[in-house]
């Protein structure tokens, strides 16, 4: 049995655009949306142990330890999928803000089962990692992917789509959280007769081939948000006024993101709103360097 550690990056993501698309019988919300990865990540280390047990630490705070935490989880459901009787001690470095729209937690879950696959050096395929990932979480098969990909359904359908050149992003946190439940409670308030499926294409057909103006029209969430957290719209304009190429909210959470094509400028932006709570810059990630830097292995 292995007993070092294997050490793992779980990047954040944005969404560049976000639909909400309807009601489903299952209670959730229907959406379609464009993930984008970032470099802003998790440190994630694990090792297989003989206790029988799954020990998840935290180190610094910024999320919970032990069955609290979405990499618990994440782990115990890959145990029993695969078989195994062996413990797991994961320790995990939070640099990526917890409830912001940012993807930590599922990014967390989606690197711990990559990285149980790798210990035991155990392949599966794309679908049966997809469905396991489904388990855990809507966005965690996303970050199975990375890069720039299509999400419907829940958020956990993906399909991946082409990378665009690399570019700079800005990522605003100010200090009030927003919860991911509160923002679709007041989405579907504000527009119970707008969040009907009928209709409403909500899955792949057709997207494929369709220019991105065709269905990216944003963040739905700003209309409901952004007068209940007006700082936030205000974050979103000066980052254009900066000269961004694109601005909004970065999911279903806190967080105003922008792109920019040079550096210089996405600096100074993210100097001159230093302010307004904690600030990154970033870049872009594409597909293929995400899956390199995660290691991961399909059938």
């Amino acid at each position: 049995m292995p007993r070092d550690w294997l050490a793992l990056p779980a990047f954040a993501k944005i969404n560049t655009s976000l639909e909400l698309l309807g009601r489903r019988s299952d209670g959730y919300t229907e959406i379609r949306t464009v993930y984008q990865s970032v470099t802003l990540h998790d440190r994630l280390r694990l090792r297989l142990t003989r206790t029988g047990e799954i020990v998840v630490r935290v180190a610094g705070g910024g999320a919970p330890s032990g069955r609290a935490n979405l990499v618990y989880r994440a782990l115990t459901r890959g145990r029993g999928f695969l078989g195994l009787r062996c413990g797991i001690e994961a320790e995990l470095e939070k640099n990526i803000p917890a409830a912001r729209g940012l993807g930590g937690g599922s990014s967390d879950a989606a690197a711990a089962l990559v990285g149980l696959l790798r210990l035991t050096r155990t392949r599966l395929t794309s679908q049966e990692l997809e469905r396991l990932g489904r388990s855990v979480g809507a966005d965690v098969p996303f970050f199975f992917l990375g890069g720039r990909a299509l999400g419907v359904g829940r958020g956990d359908e993906v399909y991946a789509l082409a990378d665009r050149p690399r570019q700079w992003c800005v990522l605003v946190c100010p200090s009030r959280l927003l919860a991911t439940r509160s923002a679709y409670a007041w989405a579907a308030t504000a527009a119970p007769r707008r969040l009907t499926l009928k209709g409403r294409a909500a899955k792949i057909t057709g997207l494929r081939s369709s220019s991105d103006a065709l269905w990216a029209t944003g963040n739905e969430f700003e209309t409901v948000v952004f007068p209940r957290f007006p700082e936030l719209a205000r974050m979103k304009a000066a980052l254009l006024a900066e000269g961004a190429r694109q601005a909004g909210l970065a999911g279903s959470g806190s967080t105003v993101f922008a792109l920019f094509s040079r550096r210089a400028a996405a600096q100074r932006a993210a100097e001159r709103l230093a302010e307004a709570g904690r600030v990154f810059l970033v870049q872009t990630l594409p597909g293929q360097a995400y899956r390199r830097a995660l290691g991961l292995w399909l059938k």
